[in-house]
């Protein structure tokens, strides 16, 4: 098999299913929703390669601003893996990014070597931590200061996000707060927010993030409210690895360490916004 044997194109709608396929193959918690968060929007870049006729690979980038670039579901059907493919549609999507300052994407420790091959460095160490079943989880009267996010507030928590992820993510918090209403939840103080804290079901995980806060014991306010109706369900959180009292407190509760990811960055790191208010992330394939 060579190089010339595979065909690299966008990505369309009716792809999407293939898509899931090979997500599913490699136990990933996206669902069909979150492929057309990516492929719907024709901000986004998405690509995926074929050979004969067969998808073998995808990957695609989210538009944030036309500023930042965030790459995700790089995938390989395993019979074709080692021939070349997740290297010929990073070349291809690199390729159609080169208007943007910043490239971003959250890496497992394999992929990081292939990045590193691409001129990508390193920004900071982010933690996976997954549980089937929390304990010990009380639920103070602090948590009725965290209410539900309406659509009066959906512009209010765009800007706060943009203000601490360093660039503005409209369609991907737009989407989250509409689809899933019951995981949305801010934190006000002075009438204006403090933090918040969005989720979205997944395909073997409930994904609790992003959230971001003022400070720690507000970011644990806003996760018992988002863990309050996930009893006995399993649970995902990103958690940036320097956040060491949250993972300890995420840890007394029934999380456990699952792996490891890197954020890099290609060109410039243009945009880190504010990492100190940074807990929990969306999930690697949004950053």
């Amino acid at each position: 098999m060579t190089k010339t044997d595979f065909i690299v194109r966008p990505m369309q709608p009716g792809d999407i299913v293939r898509g899931m396929n090979l997500s599913n193959a490699e136990g990933w918690n996206q669902t069909e929703e979150d492929w057309k968060l990516l492929v719907q929007n024709p901000q986004n870049i998405c690509l995926l390669a074929e050979c004969n006729q067969k998808i073998i690979g995808t990957t695609t980038a989210m538009n944030y601003a036309n500023q930042v670039a965030w790459i995700g579901m790089v995938l390989v059907d395993k019979e074709y893996r080692g021939q070349g493919v997740s290297k010929l549609l990073l070349t291809s999507i690199l390729k159609k990014l080169e208007s943007f300052a910043s490239i971003k994407l959250d890496a497992t420790p394999a992929g990081q070597q292939v990045y590193k091959k691409f001129d990508f460095e390193n920004e900071y160490l982010i933690s996976r931590l997954v549980t089937g079943s929390m304990k010990n989880l009380s639920f103070n009267d602090d948590t009725v200061f965290a209410e539900s996010i309406q659509l009066k507030d959906i512009e209010e928590v765009i800007a706060f996000d943009e203000h601490v992820f360093g660039t503005n993510r409209r369609p991907l918090i737009k989407s989250l707060i509409q689809r899933y209403p019951h995981k949305a939840w801010l934190l006000k103080r002075n009438n204006s927010i403090a933090g918040f804290a969005l989720g979205r079901e997944g395909n073997k995980y409930h994904q609790v993030g992003p959230v971001v806060g003022s400070t720690i014991n507000d970011v644990q306010i806003l996760i018992r409210k988002a863990l309050k109706k996930l009893n006995n369900q399993p649970v995902v959180v990103d958690v940036l690895c320097d956040k060491e009292d949250l993972i300890n407190w995420l840890a007394s509760i029934g999380f456990t360490m699952q792996r490891h990811f890197v954020r890099m960055y290609k060109k410039e790191n243009s945009f880190p916004g504010v990492v100190n208010e940074q807990y929990l992330i969306c999930g690697p394939e949004f950053g």
